[in-house]
Parts: C-alpha cells; sequence; structure tokens
C-alpha cells in the first residue's frame, strides 16, 4: 500500500498538477501545465514589445489579441497616464520589432481613457507616430475603436502636421502617401490645421487641392514640385537629375525606371536606414554588391555605424530577419533571386549586435537554455519567417558574445525513452527523456550560422526544468539559469521553480532564473514570489542588460 505522503510533496510535483506550497497560486496553462500569471503590466509590456500577430502554438491571434487589449483596458482603467508613458518610452527607444502595437495602445488611451488619459495621449502623439505611415496606422485605430470625431483628436493631428518644419511635412507627404485606406489629405481635411507659415500653406494646399500656387517655389517646397515633375519623366538621366537634386525618396520613382542601376546608384547616399535594409537583396540581384564594390562599402559605412542605427531605432529583430532573408539568396515571395555576398553578411551580422546597444558582461557562470520544443516552432513578434526557436538562439548569443563563462543548451522532454538525433546538427539527444544537449554554439559563428543550426533540432514537449536538472546530475556550477522560452512548460515531473530550490539546496550556490518570454502569452514558469526569479521580455532591446543587472544584483 503506497504511503499517502508519496502523493503529496512539497518537493516534487509534476508540472501536469499545481505545486503544492506556492504563496501566489498556479493557473493551468494552455498546454495543461501550470505555471503563474503574470499580472496586466507585465502583459502590457509583452503586447507593446511582442505583439499578437499571428498568435502562438496554443492560442490564435484574435483570442490572444482580445486577451491582450483586455489586460490593457484594466491598466487604461487603473493608471492611464501610466500606460500612456510606458507606450511613448517603449517607441522613442526602439524597443520593440514594430511600432503598430505601440500606436495601438495609444489610440486605446486616446478613445477609451479619461480626461486625462486621452490629453497625455494625444500629447504623447508627435513621439509615437513619427512618420506618415504611423498616424495612418493611429488614425485607423481610433477608428475602429470609437470613431475619429473630437476635438482632442482633430487638435491632435492638427499639430502632427504644424509642429513639423514644412521641409519635413513635404518629405512626409511624398514617401509616405497613403496606407491603410488613409492619406494626408484625408487627415488634413478632417483636422483643419491652419498653416504655420506660408510654405505650410503651400504644402497643405498640394496635398489637398493636388497644386501649388504660381509664387509658392520655395526651397522648403521644391522637393513637391520634383516629385511632380518626376511623373512625367522619360529618360533615366532626368530621373537620377531629381533624385540628386532634390532627395527625392525611392517611393517617388516610377516604377519603369526601377531595375535601373543609374536610379539605385542615385538614391544610395541619400537612402534611410531602413530602406537600405529592405533594398539589400534588389541591389545585389542588379550586381551592385560584391565583396569589393562601391555599393557594398557604402552598405558597410551605413550598417556598420551604431549611431545611425540607434538613430533610426533599427530593432535587431529588423536586422535578424534582413539577414535570413539576404543569406537564403531568395524572397520567400515573389521571384527575385541573388548571390548573396559575404562582406554583407558579415556587416549585418555586426548590426544584429550594435542594435542591442552596449550589452554589460556579469562575470557570472550562465546556463544559457533554449527551449526548442515542439511549441517553440511558432513565429515570433509576428514574422511570418522566424520561428521562436531560431529568435531564442539569437537572443542567447547577444549574451554569449559579452560572457566568459556560459553552457548553451537546447532541451525538449520527449517521455519515457526519449531519443531523437539530428545529422543536420549533430546533437546527440540523450535517452531516458532527459532531453537535453550541449549546443555546439560559439560567440564566434556567424549568426546566420547559429540560427540555421536551429533547423533540424527535434521537437517535443516543453520541460523548463531541465537546463537546471542537467546542472545538477552533472555537477555543474551556475550561478544563474536563462531560460529562452514560450513558458507553456506541462512535460516534467517537478515545477522549475522545485528543481530550483534543489539545485540551490544541494550546490550551496544562490542560483537564480530568468525566464525569457518569447510571446506575448500570459503566463510565467518564474515564481514571483522569488526574489531571485524574473520574467523578461523576449526581444526588448533592454532585455540583455535587464539580465545582466539582475544576475549581478
Amino acid at each position: 500500500m503506497q504511503k499517502i505522503h508519496e502523493h503529496f510533496s512539497t518537493k516534487r510535483t509534476p508540472q501536469s498538477e499545481p505545486m503544492v506550497g506556492a504563496t501566489t497560486p498556479q493557473v493551468q496553462m494552455r498546454s495543461g501545465g501550470h505555471g503563474w500569471e503574470v499580472d496586466d503590466w507585465k502583459r502590457l509590456e509583452r503586447f507593446l514589445i511582442l505583439g499578437t500577430e499571428g498568435g502562438t502554438y496554443y492560442v490564435g491571434e484574435h483570442k490572444l489579441t482580445v486577451e491582450a487589449c483586455r489586460a490593457t483596458q484594466r491598466c487604461i482603467q487603473a493608471d492611464g497616464p501610466k500606460v500612456v508613458a510606458t507606450v511613448a518610452a517603449v517607441s522613442h527607444d526602439g524597443r520593440a520589432p514594430s511600432n503598430d502595437p505601440a500606436l495601438f495602445v495609444l489610440a486605446m488611451c486616446a478613445k477609451l481613457g479619461n480626461e486625462t488619459t486621452r490629453a497625455a495621449a494625444y500629447q504623447a502623439l508627435p513621439m509615437v507616430a513619427r512618420i506618415g505611415t504611423h498616424l495612418f496606422h493611429f488614425a485607423e485605430y481610433c477608428k475602429a475603436l470609437g470613431g475619429i470625431g473630437g476635438n482632442g483628436f482633430k487638435r491632435a493631428i492638427a499639430r502632427w502636421y504644424t509642429d513639423k518644419p514644412a521641409e519635413r511635412v513635404a518629405y512626409q507627404a511624398v514617401k509616405y502617401q497613403q496606407r491603410n485606406g488613409w492619406s494626408h489629405r484625408d487627415l488634413l481635411r478632417l483636422s483643419h490645421p491652419k498653416a504655420s507659415s506660408v510654405d505650410h500653406q503651400a504644402i497643405f494646399r498640394w496635398i489637398t487641392q493636388g497644386e501649388l500656387g504660381e509664387n509658392e517655389s520655395t526651397e522648403n517646397v521644391a522637393i513637391v514640385e520634383a516629385f511632380e515633375e518626376i511623373k512625367r519623366c522619360e529618360s533615366t538621366a532626368e530621373v537620377v537629375r531629381l533624385i540628386k537634386g532634390y532627395g527625392l525618396p525611392r517611393e517617388a520613382v516610377p516604377t519603369k525606371f526601377l531595375n535601373d542601376v543609374a536610379i539605385w546608384e542615385a538614391l544610395l547616399p541619400k537612402m534611410p536606414v531602413f530602406a537600405l535594409m529592405r533594398n539589400l537583396n534588389k541591389l545585389t540581384a542588379l550586381g551592385m554588391v560584391t565583396n569589393t564594390s562601391a555599393t557594398t562599402a557604402h552598405i558597410a559605412s551605413v550598417l556598420g555605424s551604431e549611431e545611425r542605427l540607434v538613430k533610426a531605432r533599427v530593432h535587431p529583430l529588423a536586422v535578424l530577419i534582413a539577414l535570413k532573408t539576404y543569406a537564403a539568396g531568395r524572397g520567400f515571395k515573389g521571384k527575385l533571386t541573388w548571390q548573396p555576398c559575404a562582406r554583407v553578411i558579415d556587416v549585418l551580422d555586426a548590426a544584429f549586435y550594435a542594435a542591442f546597444k552596449a550589452v554589460r558582461p556579469t562575470g557570472k557562470r550562465l546556463c544559457l537554455g533554449l527551449d526548442v520544443s515542439g511549441s517553440m516552432g511558432a513565429k515570433v513578434a509576428g514574422q511570418p519567417f522566424l520561428s521562436c526557436r531560431e529568435a531564442a538562439a539569437a537572443m542567447a548569443m547577444v549574451t554569449a558574445r559579452v560572457e566568459s563563462t556560459y553552457e548553451i543548451l537546447g532541451f525538449t522532454s520527449g517521455g519515457p525513452g526519449y531519443v531523437q538525433m539530428t545529422s543536420r546538427a549533430c546533437f546527440g539527444w540523450s535517452s531516458g527523456g532527459s532531453g537535453v544537449s550541449q549546443l555546439p554554439i560559439s560567440p564566434r559563428q556567424r549568426l546566420d550560422d547559429v540560427v540555421r543550426m536551429t533547423y533540424g533540432l527535434p521537437f517535443g514537449g516543453t520541460d523548463c526544468a531541465l537546463p537546471i536538472l542537467w546542472a545538477l546530475n552533472n555537477g555543474v556550477e551556475i550561478d544563474a539559469f536563462v531560460t529562452y522560452t514560450d513558458n507553456e512548460s506541462w512535460a516534467g515531473d517537478i515545477h522549475v521553480d522545485q528543481a530550483l530550490r534543489m539545485y540551490r539546496d544541494k550546490t550551496g550556490i544562490p542560483a537564480k532564473l530568468v525566464a525569457v518570454a518569447m510571446t506575448a502569452d500570459r503566463y510565467s514558469v518564474a515564481n514571483p514570489d522569488d526574489a531571485g526569479q524574473l520574467d523578461v521580455v523576449g526581444f526588448d532591446t533592454a532585455t540583455p542588460n535587464v539580465i545582466s543587472d539582475f544576475v549581478t544584483s
């Protein structure tokens, strides 16, 4: 007869059951495992940085978005100005891969908040909606959330135009002509701004009526005249003259000229950082990018400048997507193909790390655990060509590059007798259900090689306790376990918190745990009642230094 205490233990509980003795009760996650539900402010942070596009392995995009919006609305009701300040900080500091979640939450504040919150939201609009496309998205979100009327909304839109120098308004009107069914003409007619200068008045008239007055040709509106002229050009030489003379962007160039090398050579000197990354494939396909070409030298000077990357708010995920796409030598859509240039790949590799800014090393013994279970095959931050497992490997490399003592593990669980092998990466996966392997990843490897190594990893169940148990069973001394996961841990016979306490007890090391969330769901394996455990958001540009500060504190 089995003893009752064998079924009731505060030291070892299967993850499929709630942990006995937890001060903060656990909840059942979508996977069937049990963990903790993060508070609404943490969910807001995850939503702003990771978004909900594409959903996760366990929940669809619509449901995940609804849940995130409800949590955000509760935050707005509790402290609307704090929500606005959070949105502005995340957007301004370039912490998120996409600005759309920030614009959406700002629209929620503007439409669903109290008077103080609405005023704060409209005041923050220029900081969050920095370009025309952002402004169009904000207008569409406001329309969906209750309409675009109201004096506050109209005044905010009007200030977006009147507070900018005339030349910037003209450039925005030429480069970002319309998006999402909105145009500058729509917003100007809606907001009726009072022009702050003669040049503003001329640009507003052109936007709304399609023409400039006879005496309205000044330096500040010259780009508008050039834009109108380029529409009528019949020769490459004419187009090149206008691009060089007036700084016209690629969006102003008629499509029929976009396969001409001379056109791209004219565009390159003033091409913004994001536009340059987006067009690397096209430039290479046109034969302009080789290891020794002037075009490649220009690309290296732009993408190799940390100052320019930071100023342009280039997010590491954007660089990673560009790197993965470029290294593939073909588009995921369309028929364009190219021969990747090794020097450009090296430049993108360096730009990825530079986009995180200076990461502070901890000097501690770290275990970087990559969750490579089946659920990590979901896409990250709505990116259709990048899985969470690939992104996790890239995130781990940011820390590994500055640390001197660390282990990188891949972990997944397949149950008793589980054996998985992969010839592509040559990783051996031990039997007996351990599902842990030391990954032969070096910080000297290029990032595209590291990401490629994740393709052949075996899929299985999620057990986030495995890195801790591996260290305990192998006598490895670790100061902090950093786990990159979707937090849907369910397959283990001991909870992560219990495994960590067991490790601390048996080794005498006050080891810490950092759970890096790679999806915007509401769960965490980190115990909120343990000061030695922390939940952070993956692909937040602040995350590597947050981890560093926590581990060394």
